[in-house]
């Protein structure tokens, strides 16, 4: 069986910046193990799989590890392939998802996500993720991911955790955050029992990154800045319920695989 995969760099305006993420467009479902097989031969933070259903696609996100509920960075680089490739038809495009529905929409050279906010609460610092940035925060909140608040963007830049301690937390990876010099704050995240020790621009994050920025320096649109080796640059809006996630994508590849 030969299928088509693409790779892109979502958040960013050209290669080698922002996250790498494969797209494989398919016509009806494989099975979950080879769905699984196929983001671990990739390697990539992410590999997005998108079957047409209804009046859009079924969206579902691979890591070389697990399935996940959401990821921003593949479901922005799957809008992108689906749309170039002529695949989807006009400017928004729908997938239905383990988190719902998600709409993308051309705005210029930019595609926009909808995405629901996340509320996390504040969190008393576990042990192991003291352990593994080496620092104790000066806040910490737990939703999806715990998120550790820092002082400035030179602390989060400077951080070389130990990722054997972060894998032993019980959420899904670690959101580090400051304010930030260039953009309204930044990011770094980690999520090293997933198989991504360090993803290089995580859209789903922003989907709790967002209401507490939001909420902080009393804005509604933020620009983002996520500070990996790669970098990337987004732009997100409060919009109370939902989040707004936009950003470019520099395609990379197109190829054909054999399974």
């Amino acid at each position: 069986m030969q299928l088509e995969l693409y790779q892109v760099d979502a958040f960013a305006s050209r290669v080698f910046q922002g996250n790498p993420a494969a797209v494989v467009p398919l016509g009806a479902w494989l099975d979950d193990a080879t769905l699984q097989a196929i983001a671990t031969e990739n390697n990539l933070s992410e590999t997005a799989y998108a079957v047409p259903e209804g009046a859009g696609y079924r969206l579902r996100w691979f890591t070389p590890a697990a399935e996940v509920d959401l990821c921003g960075h593949a479901t922005l680089g799957a809008a992108y392939v689906l749309f170039g490739q002529g695949m989807a038809r006009g400017d928004a495009l729908h997938f239905e998802t383990r988190s719902g529905r998600l709409t993308v929409r051309r705005d210029g050279d930019q595609l926009v996500m909808d995405f629901p906010a996340v509320g996390a609460a504040p969190s008393a610092a576990p042990q192991a993720l003291i352990e593994g940035l080496g620092l104790v925060p000066a806040q910490v909140f737990a939703g999806p991911d715990y998120m550790a608040v820092l002082g400035s963007e030179d602390q989060v830049r400077a951080l070389k955790p130990d990722m054997r301690a972060l894998a032993r937390l019980d959420l899904r990876g670690v959101i580090v955050t400051a304010p930030g010099r260039k953009a309204d704050f930044c990011s770094r995240f980690f999520a090293p029992k997933l198989g991504v020790p360090e993803d290089p621009v995580t859209g789903s994050a922003h989907c709790q990154l967002t209401p507490y920025w939001s909420t902080r320096l009393g804005k509604k649109e933020l620009r983002a800045h996520q500070v990996s080796a790669r970098g990337g640059e987004l732009r997100c809006v409060d919009r109370g319920p939902r989040v707004e996630i936009a950003g470019r994508v520099a395609p990379y590849l197109a190829a054909t695989i054999t399974i």
